[in-house]
């Protein structure tokens, strides 16, 4: 433990060096040590975490895998009482989530590498990504993503470009929802707590015939913390027109409605999986403008489904896979954004009032196609080939946009409310068309030694081709010691808005944008120590260069940017009397801006994570978990002091009864009520450029119960 304290406390190279020296020293201690069988009684209770899928395409020890990766099972979300996503992601290490003002949309930030709106990540659902193409994430009405059937999540940290493409840039994060085996019965389950949050949900699994089928459907709604906003980009129009008509002081708006369905279809090979996913009443968190929104509601629908069939033998040595997705995003602001609030005056040439608020509905419809054929080979012996080809068709087929205001010749006008034209939108219908191929070999080229290299080549319809190849090398140095040396490069392909944004006199799009590149380097080491006792050491290093940020006057999007950042993370899991589970992680970074010379800002230099989790003989099962969040500089240019850290307590209880009968679980999340705050964006081309100065509010201390019935 003392390992922890003095990383935690050491500068840049010290902590490194200090923890490379830990490392060695507890590996000489014990470099024989067997894995006792008490591993199998432990994945009862916290699921099978020995293997990954992500890492290489197809299932592999999690250990030999050739990448940075984490596993997070049904029993570890069920332990630690997480409802979201966002609660599970915080205690991966070298993740941190953050927040966007729009919505208080998640950012997850891998290792140090934030941007406003999180383009980096990819995040997949059975392997599909999720990435919505008009601002390159998820979405920017997120509203959270439920657990009830997710089985497992796999997360990648680092570059993933050379198997899955766009946007695997500082991260992938997959989430694998349940199978009919994964259920195998019947459940249903309601939820009640903090902020009138109230949830109720229905799994089943089983056999229908010849076909394995399991389905899931959920409702939820919430009304959301109230965080208080003491001011906000309408304060600072306030000030510089003498008016007062800021909603802030004031709260955040975070309400919103759920509905969730999905099925899942198997028979031999064959896989079919659909799902629906409804957010309505979507409220905008710290307001589409950073000024405090109370009115405004956005809903987004997501239609998916995936068909693929699987290990269809080709010959003894070949074996073909072939995937087929559609996936369609809607999103839609039925009671529109309030961009500023009523009698708002947005000074310029010429003054305008707004007496009913400036007032705008930016809607959008994607349509997604996406199909691919993956082989593998098997017939050179130490060596399993992989090769795929694949075509992805993504349409952005209608954009709608209502507003009361207009852009003319001597600047902002008033308008009547109503629905403009598509060439006086913010953007118009775009669609664009990737064919891409990649190759892989995992080679075992001497006992106990593994090489995996790869390398894929996509070609862009609107931005031309990019390569990107990945290496790794994988050496078992004893039954207990495993070692990485790691290599990737991978790209972020430039968003729809940010290449053809219109109608907008301060931000413009660019459609000369060339996708962002990172290239980085990694080593890993996975040890043993003991049966009951397992440590990991990572150690990166990465280089960013044609950063997609905004330069100019009138401010356009371009590769300006460059980024360096250095750092590590180490994991600790120790096993007592096989009920009882200690987890901790510590990760440390620092990431420079090539221009300024000075910290990138934004996210926590140190970020410790611990668990404690104990199994009662009565079924009973407490975890208890601390999260520090430390050290977080504000980017170049921004001279408000330090972001403040925090530390939140969270507690859990709940019963085990089996595979029948009733649980019951109950959560305190932040326990002593701590103060967090997540960093409110600083825009250097802004003449304002600190809209809400004393950042963005995190909920307090909050209360859930849950009931589960199992058939």
């Amino acid at each position: 433990m003392s390992c922890f304290v003095s990383v935690r406390r050491g500068a840049a190279n010290r902590s490194i060096r200090h923890a490379v020296t830990c490392m060695l020293a507890l590996m000489a201690t014990g470099a024989h040590a067997q894995v006792a069988s008490e591993e199998d009684e432990l994945s009862l209770v916290f699921g099978d975490k020995s293997t990954i899928s992500i890492a290489t395409g197809s299932q592999q020890p999690l250990r030999r895998a050739p990448a940075v990766a984490t596993v997070i099972t049904a029993e570890d979300i069920a332990a630690m009482g997480a409802t979201d996503l966002d609660e599970v992601l915080e205690t991966v290490p070298g993740i941190h989530v953050s927040r966007n003002v729009q919505g208080y949309n998640p950012l997850y930030v891998f290792r140090g590498i934030y941007s406003e709106f999180n383009a980096q990540t990819l995040m997949l659902q059975n392997g599909v990504p999720m990435t919505m193409m008009f601002i390159g994430n998820r979405g920017n009405a997120w509203a959270g993503l439920p657990l009830e059937n997710v089985a497992r999540i796999e997360v990648i940290r680092g570059p993933g470009s050379a198997l899955y493409g766009a946007d695997a840039y500082s991260g992938v994060i997959n989430i694998i929802t349940k199978s009919a085996a994964d259920v195998s019965g019947t459940e249903f389950g309601v939820r009640a707590g903090s902020f009138r949050t109230a949830d109720a949900w229905g799994l089943h699994g089983g056999k229908v015939g010849p076909f394995d089928v399991a389905g899931y459907v959920r409702v939820g709604s919430t009304e959301g913390f109230t965080g208080r906003v003491d001011a906000d980009a309408q304060t600072l129009n306030d000030t510089a027109a003498s008016t007062h008509v800021s909603h802030a002081p004031g709260s955040v708006n975070l309400g919103h409605g759920a509905v969730d369905g999905s099925i899942d279809l198997a028979y031999d090979k064959i896989r079919l999986r659909a799902g629906y996913r409804l957010r309505d009443r979507i409220g905008l968190g710290g307001g589409a403008a950073s000024a405090l929104d109370p009115v405004g509601r956005g809903k987004t629908e997501r239609y998916n489904a995936d068909l693929s069939w699987n290990d269809i033998e080709l010959s003894a040595n070949w074996k073909l896979g072939l995937t087929a997705s559609y996936f369609e995003y809607i999103t839609t602001y039925p009671q529109p954004l309030q961009v500023y609030p009523p009698g708002a005056v947005i000074l310029g040439p010429s003054p305008v009032l707004f007496p009913d608020g400036m007032l705008g509905a930016p809607n959008t419809w994607e349509r997604q196609q996406r199909i691919s054929a993956v082989a593998s080979y098997s017939g050179w012996s130490g060596h399993r080939m992989r090769f795929g080809v694949g075509q992805d068709d993504l349409n952005m087929y209608r954009t709608q946009e209502f507003k009361n205001f207009a852009f003319g010749p001597s600047g902002l006008e008033l308008t009547n409310m109503a629905e403009v034209p598509v060439a006086d939108s913010f953007l118009a219908p775009r669609r664009r068309i990737v064919r891409y191929v990649y190759a892989q070999d995992e080679w075992n080229f001497a006992r106990d030694w593994a090489l995996t290299a790869g390398v894929r080549h996509d070609r862009y319809s609107d931005f031309g081709g990019t390569t990107n190849p990945r290496a790794a090398l994988v050496w078992d140095a004893s039954l207990d010691l495993t070692a990485k040396v790691l290599y990737g490069r991978a790209f972020r392909a430039p968003a729809f808005t940010e290449q053809y944004s219109v109608n907008n006199p301060v931000l413009r799009g660019n459609p000369d944008l060339k996708p962002e590149i990172i290239s980085t380097m990694e080593a890993a080491f996975s040890w043993q120590a003991a049966s009951d006792t397992q440590l990991q050491l990572n150690l990166f290093r990465y280089d960013m260069k044609d950063i997609i940020r905004t330069a100019g006057a009138p401010a356009t999007w371009s590769n300006t940017g460059a980024q360096r950042g250095r750092g590590l993370e180490l994991e600790a899991t120790h096993d007592l009397r096989g009920n009882v589970r200690l987890v901790g992680n510590y990760a440390y970074q620092r990431s420079t801006d090539d221009a300024s010379g000075k910290d990138a800002g934004y996210a926590p230099h140190h970020h410790l994570f611990a668990r404690a989790d104990w199994g009662f003989a009565s079924g009973l099962l407490f975890s208890g978990q601390v999260n520090h969040v430390a050290d977080r500089e504000r980017p170049p240019g921004d001279v408000r002091p330090k972001v403040p850290d925090y530390t939140t307590v969270d507690l859990t209880v709940r019963t085990r009864r089996g595979k029948s009968g009733w649980d019951v679980a109950a959560s305190v999340r932040n326990l002593f009520n701590a103060e967090a705050r997540e960093p409110s964006l600083y825009s250097p081309g802004n003449p304002n450029p600190v809209l809400i100065p004393n950042d963005l509010p995190l909920a307090g201390r909050s209360v859930y119960l849950q009931l589960t019935y199992r058939l």
